[in-house]
């Protein structure tokens, strides 16, 4: 649904039409009587008693014929991302009742506008309003006009342009995501990052011939069963003067994965054009760092392959020589994330020399196993990296949940015929091990840390500020983590 929103100082709450204010925890609405006629703040009253006891967050009525009140009560003390999901259940009420006009007023908050209520409030309503509808033949206009009306605080117009820089990262994420397999291959995907440059983004794409030459044997060796091309792409941002370390940040974008010849099931194998939910973070986050002019210097690094069967394709048993020398014994074609990663994560650290680096991946099935989806999993080699993202997960309620890692696991993937194996056949800790895997290819010692975003990043039935489908997990949280510890 598209979200217009106009900023009044000013409007008389008895205009005709659905007005939204604010109440306390208990629906008392702030200078009713001053904000309504005697009559009407008496009708009000009245049905106000009737409600003291609901459960209810959100509650409307009509105060004449021409005129409907919704009324959202704040509880108290509510975090930052209590009044996004508020804002995004607001969204909810308005959809479900077709309303295509709305006035919010703000004047009655009875909150300190330190905290920019009504910019998270906002935040959180249009996060919750995006839809994946292109390729629907019956175009359906879903408007909705929002006067905001009241002052706004000087935090809130500095929050404006982060606000939006987020929501359009954010978005661009889910729609990356949401892409039929067929649309957004390697080729495509690869085509639209290049577009990227116009919000000030370098963008680098190695093709096959540039990887093949680098020694990007493992990268390339899931991709090449398919007719499409299989790239690695860079995306930096330079908003600090200083020539400081930029932070890095990888992603996994196998853009469909059948499982190679380690064949997936056909039930649900529809999902997995999701499987490169990480990259998508990656570059979201990237999109948002240019949109707000962030005063650090940044690098995403992408992995895009498409791992189909063919007479082309890689097979189990297949030993493959990465580009850190390395050789892996692929005894597993659909552990293929692993192999994309393990080359973009050493290209990123010869490349760029990073402070850290955050990797992003659909990695496991195992990982929903152990977490459901209220958590992605963080494996680290630092726990004050761990600790700042597990930070920023909580304040915009993306949150992670610490998993092992230990030099004992790295037996399970020693290789009797190449240096290791892509997965444990011993069987357990399959998230875990996979990490233990990744961590090899950090060479240098750098800060990192890994996220398995698998049970993250698409939704069967939405959150509290995204709708069913693609979520864009990841690009709020890595955002959050940068602004608190790096600007």
């Amino acid at each position: 649904m598209s979200v217009q929103v106009f900023y009044k100082n000013k409007a008389k709450l008895s205009s005709p039409g659905v007005i939204a204010l604010f109440g306390n925890d208990k629906f008392q609405i702030k200078n009713l009587k001053s904000s309504f006629s005697k009559s009407e703040a008496l009708y009000i009253e009245k049905i106000l008693k009737n409600k003291n006891n609901t459960k209810e967050n959100i509650i409307s009525f009509n105060i004449n014929e021409k005129t409907t009140v919704i009324l959202i009560s704040i509880k108290k003390k509510l975090k930052g991302s209590d009044v996004e999901a508020l804002g995004a259940q607001l969204f909810n009420f308005v959809k479900k009742d077709k309303i295509k006009n709305l006035s919010i007023y703000s004047e009655n908050i009875d909150i300190k506008p330190g905290k920019d209520f009504i910019g998270r409030f906002m935040h959180g309503l249009k996060l919750k309003s995006y839809e994946f509808n292109i390729y629907k033949s019956k175009k359906i206009q879903n408007n909705l006009t929002i006067n905001l009306i009241g002052k706004q605080s000087p935090l809130s117009i500095k929050n404006k342009l982060k606000f939006r820089a987020l929501e359009e990262g954010t978005f661009f994420t889910r729609d990356l995501v949401s892409e039929p397999g067929n649309i957004l291959h390697p080729d495509e995907y690869a085509r639209r990052l290049i577009k990227l440059k116009k919000h000030g983004l370098k963008v680098t794409v190695y093709n096959q011939k540039q990887l093949k030459k680098l020694g990007c044997n493992a990268l390339l060796g899931v991709g090449q069963g398919s007719v499409r091309g299989s790239y690695l792409v860079t995306v930096e941002w330079k908003g600090s003067k200083l020539k400081s370390k930029p932070l890095a940040f990888i992603g996994k974008g196998v853009c469909f994965d059948t499982g190679g010849y380690s064949l997936k099931p056909a039930r649900f194998m529809e999902d997995m054009t999701y499987d490169m939910a990480g990259s998508a973070a990656v570059v979201g986050l990237m999109k948002t760092l240019a949109l707000r002019k962030a005063k650090i210097n940044a690098v995403g690094v992408v992995g895009l392959v498409e791992n189909m069967v063919s007479g082309n394709a890689q097979r189990p048993g297949d030993i493959v020589k990465s580009y850190s020398g390395k050789t892996i014994e692929v005894l597993n074609t659909d552990a293929e994330g692993r192999l994309v990663l393990a080359d973009a994560l050493t290209f990123t650290e010869k490349k760029f020399k990073p402070r850290l680096m955050i990797d992003l991946a659909t990695l496991t099935g195992a990982i929903i196993v152990s977490l459901g989806s209220e958590y992605a999993g963080l494996f680290s080699n630092d726990d004050k990296l761990s600790n700042q993202l597990i930070a920023a997960g909580e304040r915009v309620e993306e949150k992670l949940w610490r998993m092992p890692l230990h030099k004992n696991f790295d037996k399970l993937m020693d290789s009797k015929n190449a240096d290791m194996q892509n997965i444990n056949y011993v069987g357990g800790a399959g998230s875990t091990t996979a990490a233990q895997f990744l961590q090899r290819f950090i060479l240098n010692k750098t800060s990192w840390a890994h996220l398995d975003i698998a049970g993250m990043a698409f939704s069967k039935y939405g959150g509290a500020i995204n709708p069913t489908g693609a979520t864009g997990y990841g690009v709020r949280l890595l955002n959050q983590f940068v602004e608190d510890n790096y600007e």
